[in-house]
This record gives C-alpha cells, sequence and structure tokens, in this order.
C-alpha cells in the first residue's frame, strides 16, 4: 500500500483534518484515506487516494488539496 504520513493536514481552503491511515474499497480494492475534520461535528470521511493528493488550482496557482502540517498528533480528536 501506497505510504501516506498520518498527522495533521490542512485542505487548500483552509480546514484541518486527522489523517487516520489508509484502507481499502472492500470490492475495488481501491486505496482510500481515512480522515477526521477537526471542526464542526468532527466528521469521519474517506476519499480515494489519488484524489487526496491531486493538486488543485487555486488563484491560478497549482497547489495541494491536502498540504502536510505535522505528524501524529499529540492527541487526536476522539472519533466519533
Amino acid at each position: 500500500m501506497t505510504a501516506l504520513k498520518p498527522g495533521l493536514y490542512q485542505h487548500y481552503r483552509g480546514n484541518l483534518y486527522h489523517v487516520i491511515g489508509l484502507c481499502r474499497h472492500s470490492e475495488t480494492l481501491e486505496i482510500l484515506v481515512t480522515y477526521q475534520a477537526l471542526y464542526g461535528d468532527y466528521g469521519l470521511w474517506v476519499r480515494p487516494l489519488d484524489l487526496f493528493l491531486e493538486p488543485v488550482e487555486e488563484n491560478g496557482q497549482c497547489v495541494p488539496r491536502f498540504k502536510f502540517i505535522k505528524g501524529i498528533l499529540d492527541q487526536p480528536p476522539a472519533l466519533r
């Protein structure tokens, strides 16, 4: 499975997320990123790894969709 560091990431629009790790879709075996929003209801999300790593265009510049901020969080949020 492709390596992706768990930890704190920032979406290009500013919100922060805790990347928990990678998993696979049970039928397609596609690699997915499991992550938790660090705002609002602290929802859990999955996104295909390719889309998670894919750059996006913002103000005419190519930027990462999610930017790595730091490694494993000292106190990760409770999974809800």
